[in-house]
């Protein structure tokens, strides 16, 4: 038998059914309400990391441990809702 390991995930890769219907991404909606000027230097950064701009800025972010992360350390600066 010549098979090998590599063969053989390959072939079991092949047998899993692709999901029909992908289930829909928890998103978050984060606004910033405070300025971060007058913070850390590194919340303003994670401000914008996180694509917010000014002021009442909302974005829509994928709801993940990184993006908690995020919004944990900049909790007094941001509304969050899910």
């Amino acid at each position: 038998m010549a098979t090998t390991k590599q063969g053989a995930a390959k072939a079991a890769q092949k047998k899993k059914a692709p999901a029909a219907k992908k289930l829909a991404a928890k998103k978050l909606r984060v606004t910033l309400v405070r300025s971060p000027i007058g913070f850390n230097k590194t919340q303003g950064i994670t401000v914008q990391g996180m694509g917010l701009r000014r002021i009442r800025h909302t974005v829509e972010l994928p709801d993940t441990p990184e993006t908690r992360g995020m919004i944990l350390k900049v909790r007094h600066l941001v509304e969050v809702a899910e």
